[in-house]
């Protein structure tokens, strides 16, 4: 079978079988049982899910990631598993682009890291504690971006994502009678106040950052009772780790002075960081390379700068040694990531994995 009609029919597969992070059980075993088809050394994890193969000989080693997790989210008016953000796309353009490279000549070895839970945020953390990067000098990963970034037939050598972290908090105040406020404790009142002061924090014109008042739940049935418990969510983004780390701090301070003004306490937890890109030059070049051959000049597109995050840069912020770039592929791709009813071109597919072969099989022969 040819190869790029194989990558349709694996996509087929993952696109129905979604699964969400830390539950990829049979998402596991099918990507197994590719790999002894194809006759690949590969291994699984008693503790975790997820994969990590290996083609090649030498002491170099190459490797590209591909995530595996699906969102859980409303789709017509159910609650499932769906693959809104492609990773069924990016699971068939690795195991692609590892079909193209098996009978080739290569300089090192190349290492195919198949990672659960990139929507929690923590599935790259649980690859490097098993060693998947163990040895790595340069990583590439490959995501589809949407229509207003880049079209169909059009591949980018790196994305430049920004970080993001969540704010999840519980006011506790007292409950009072609609007629009479001053004998409670409103625990709405401070929220508010939160929201009007995180549109007041400032850094230079320059950053990209933002910070929004995701969720809100207060109250029950009863519209004569002033709440006094509540709970709240912000979430937190900025182009470089710096600004993130910064915004942070003021948002601590600003929720510690509000709570005391309003006489309530305010419990803080911050969780699902995600840190922004490190993008390797050299890493980036040998992609853009990559693009070049496979696809041509006018199948190059710049790199891309998004507000969107994505948890494969945490490989590099605990392997600082390692270059890494994630590449870019156009596929038409709309409404958006993460919209329940996402669609793409399926021809994406195959270019995806053409340029990822290219550029690995580039990577693997540098002196």
């Amino acid at each position: 079978m040819l190869i790029n009609k194989q990558i349709g029919e694996w996509f087929d597969h993952f696109h129905k079988h979604p699964e969400i992070s830390w539950k990829e059980v049979e998402t596991t075993k099918k990507i197994a049982e590719i790999l002894t088809e194809m006759n690949v050394k590969h291994h699984t994890f008693d503790d975790v899910t997820g994969v990590v193969a290996e083609i090649g000989e030498g002491d170099r080693i190459i490797a590209v990631r591909a995530d595996i997790d699906a969102l859980w989210q409303e789709v017509d008016g159910v609650f499932r598993a769906n693959h809104s953000c492609g990773h069924d796309a990016n699971i068939s353009m690795v195991i692609g682009a590892l079909a193209y490279l098996k009978e080739q000549e290569l300089g090192g070895r190349i290492r195919f890291i198949f990672q659960p839970a990139e929507e929690k945020g923590n599935g790259a953390i649980s690859m490097i504690e098993r060693g998947a990067v163990d040895g790595v000098s340069h990583l590439f990963g490959v995501h589809l971006r949407p229509k207003e970034e880049i079209p169909f037939g059009k591949v980018s050598p790196a994305i430049h994502h920004g970080a993001a972290i969540f704010l999840e908090a519980k006011v506790s105040g007292e409950d009072a009678h609609g007629a009479r406020p001053q004998q409670g404790r409103n625990a709405l009142d401070p929220i508010f106040a939160i929201a009007s002061f995180i549109k007041t924090i400032h850094f230079s014109p320059y950053e990209a950052y933002s910070a929004k008042l995701t969720k809100i739940q207060a109250g029950g049935e009863s519209l004569n009772i002033i709440p006094g418990n509540a709970v709240f969510a912000i979430d937190v983004r900025a182009q470089s780790n710096s600004v993130l780390k910064a915004l942070r701090e003021r948002i601590d301070t600003g929720i510690q002075t509000i709570a005391d003004l309003h006489n309530v306490k305010i419990e803080v937890n911050w969780s699902d960081y995600t840190p922004a890109a490190e993008v390797s030059e050299e890493a980036s070049a040998l992609a853009r390379d990559g693009i070049l051959e496979a696809v041509g000049e006018e199948g190059y597109a710049p790199a891309i700068i998004t507000s969107g995050s994505d948890d494969f840069h945490f490989y590099t912020i605990h392997r600082p040694e390692i270059k890494a770039a994630m590449i870019g592929v156009g596929a038409d791709l709309g409404p958006g990531l993460h919209h329940p009813n996402m669609t793409f071109n399926h021809d994406a597919l195959d270019v995806g994995a053409r340029v990822l072969a290219t550029t690995l099989a580039k990577a693997s022969c540098l002196d």
